[in-house]
């Protein structure tokens, strides 16, 4: 066997190489020295070793820790720190004060707003008034909008039932149909603040959603659904305060249906379709805490027939 032969054995044998050789050899001789007493392992016993390359023997470790005990700070009075102490075979754990704390589930209480009542809605003039403090001009408008607020919440309460169920000697009860509001106006005329200020005095959820992002299914931009999904959110998913809401639908004029067109109308006529079920009163499948339907997106039922529908939009060829 050659000289090649051999030095082609022994880099087999330690692939690692010749200076990673020399230093195991290097450490293999040497023993590990306390930093503090200087004493080697072989007569400290096992050493502690510390980050750095520092090690330290048992009996500087203990003499370090009680150095600390009699100099006045009890680390077992520090909060959090209650075994610092080494010799733990002489505590007694069973003391008070020094059972092992236990994780203690603390469950936040969300602080929910009371139930909206009729009582909280006050009476037309009053509305008016306090529109009249935040919005000027557009008298009209604040009277209409005034008046038909406290009829809707007034139906929406009373279960879609007048105070006295018969009418004029008929027996028969009378239902009071859903009403909405349209808003008609020029941009910046005021449309968008005036629902903003009337949610706000009311202390009613809002959602303002543009109707020139919906499509039909969602195909690009949001489907007719995430409009009541936002009003969701805004009523910190309670269900119950988001069905005495108010959506705002601005930009309405643009979902007119399309003139001449041969291909499925997916932004127009269809998004008019899907928008009538909610403006008429229906229930909807919402998801929670998204705007997307998935699996793992948990689900909620909305009933939109107490929802007070604003619609608000330009018209710029009336």
């Amino acid at each position: 066997m050659g000289e090649s032969d051999k030095n082609q054995d022994e880099i087999k044998e330690n692939p690692a190489g010749p200076e990673d050789k020399d230093q195991a050899r290097d450490d293999d001789q040497y023993e590990k020295v306390c930093y503090i007493c200087r004493r080697p392992e072989s007569k400290a016993g096992t050493m502690i070793s510390m980050p750095g390359g520092m090690n330290l023997c048992h009996d500087c470790m203990q003499k370090a820790f009680d150095t600390v005990t009699k100099s006045g700070m009890d680390l077992s009075k520090l909060p959090g720190m209650p075994y610092m102490n080494m010799n733990l075979n002489e505590m007694n754990l069973n003391q008070p004060g020094m059972e092992i704390p236990k994780k203690q589930k603390i469950r936040k209480k969300a602080d929910k707003q009371p139930a909206l009542s009729m009582k909280d809605i006050p009476a037309p003039h009053q509305i008016k008034a306090r529109l009249d403090e935040y919005v000027v001009g557009q008298e009209k408008a604040k009277k209409v909008v005034s008046v038909a607020v406290y009829n809707h919440y007034k139906r929406a309460f009373l279960g879609g039932k007048p105070e006295e169920e018969t009418v004029s000697g008929l027996d028969e009860e009378v239902t009071i149909e859903k009403s909405n509001i349209l808003m008609i106006g020029p941009t910046g005329s005021g449309k968008t603040y005036l629902v903003k200020t009337l949610a706000r005095l009311l202390d009613v959820p809002l959602a303002i959603a543009d109707a020139t992002s919906l499509t039909e299914a969602g195909y690009i931009g949001d489907d007719i659904e995430s409009v009541v999904s936002k009003l969701l959110a805004a009523a910190d998913n309670d269900v119950a305060r988001a069905e005495k809401g108010i959506i705002f639908i601005d930009e309405i004029d643009k979902i007119a249906k399309k003139k001449q067109t041969n291909t499925r109308d997916v932004s127009g006529e269809s998004v008019q379709q899907e928008l009538l079920k909610l403006l008429e009163g229906s229930t909807v499948e919402v998801p929670v805490g998204s705007n997307q339907k998935n699996a793992m997106t948990p689900m909620a039922t909305v009933n939109t027939d107490n929802i007070l529908f604003i619609c608000g939009g330009a018209f710029p060829d009336l």
